[in-house]
C-alpha cells in the first residue's frame, strides 16, 4: 500500500522557485491545490503609487507598525470572515500550519498595524532571495491593511527587494500599481530575483518618504 504524499514546508518553497503557490478551496477543505497561474499579479517595486487620500492618512501615524510579532494574529485575521465583505477565504488548517513552520523558520514576515496595543490589520508572505511573494492581508479599521502594505513596499525597496509578488490583480491593488503579465514575463523577474543577497529584516529602519518620490 502506498503511504500519503505529506507536504512539507519545503515543498511549499521549491514551489515558489518555480512559480506554484499552495491555495485551498475554501477554509474548510481537507485539502489544497497547486496554483500556477497564466497571469501573474506584480506590483513593480518602482512604480509603486500611494493614492493622494492614504498620504494624508499615513502622515498622521495612526497605527503602530511591528515586524514579525504576532504571525498567529495576522492569520487569524487573514483567514477570518467578516460578513458580507469576506465569506470565506482560502486559508484551511494544512495551510496554516504549514505557514506557521515557514514563520519560525525565517521564510515568512508580517506587517502588523496596531492600535491602543490591538492588532487591527496586516500582511504576510513569504521571502526567497529578493523575492516578496504576498500571500494575505486583512484590516480591522480603516486603512490598516494599506498602511501595512505601504509599509512593505517602503522596507522592499530600501532592503533592495526586485520583486512584489500579488499571485493575482485586484481593484484594490491596481489602485497601488499592481499589473498582470504572463507566465513567462513572470519566471524572467522572478529567477533572478530568488539569488538576489538581500534581507527582509535588514535594515531595521525605513521611512515611507522613499514612496512618494515615484509621484
Amino acid at each position: 500500500m502506498t503511504e500519503p504524499f505529506i507536504v512539507t514546508p519545503e515543498h511549499v518553497l521549491q514551489a515558489y522557485t518555480v512559480g506554484v503557490f499552495p491555495m485551498a478551496e475554501t477554509r474548510e477543505s481537507n485539502e489544497f491545490l497547486w496554483v500556477n497561474p497564466k497571469k501573474r499579479g506584480i506590483i513593480p517595486l518602482d512604480k509603486f503609487h500611494v493614492p493622494k487620500s492614504l498620504k494624508k492618512e499615513l502622515k498622521k501615524n495612526l497605527f503602530d507598525v511591528r515586524i514579525d510579532t504576532d504571525f498567529d494574529g495576522v492569520i487569524d485575521g487573514c483567514s477570518d470572515t467578516y460578513g458580507d465583505t469576506r465569506q470565506d477565504t482560502w486559508i484551511n488548517e494544512d495551510i496554516r500550519e504549514l505557514y506557521t513552520e515557514l514563520f519560525y523558520m525565517g521564510f515568512v514576515h508580517t506587517i502588523e498595524c496596531w492600535q491602543d496595543d490591538k492588532l487591527v490589520g496586516g500582511l504576510y508572505g513569504v521571502v526567497i532571495g529578493g523575492a516578496f511573494f504576498g500571500e494575505s492581508m486583512f484590516s480591522k479599521v480603516s486603512n490598516a491593511s494599506k498602511t501595512a502594505l505601504c509599509h512593505l513596499v517602503a522596507r522592499l525597496k530600501t532592503s533592495n527587494f526586485s520583486l512584489l509578488d500579488t499571485q493575482f490583480t485586484t481593484d484594490h491593488l491596481t489602485k497601488f500599481g499592481a499589473v498582470e503579465i504572463d507566465r513567462e514575463k513572470y519566471l524572467e523577474i522572478l529567477t533572478p530575483s530568488l539569488f538576489k543577497p538581500v534581507a527582509f529584516n535588514n535594515p531595521q529602519e525605513y521611512s515611507l518618504d522613499i514612496l512618494f518620490s515615484n509621484d
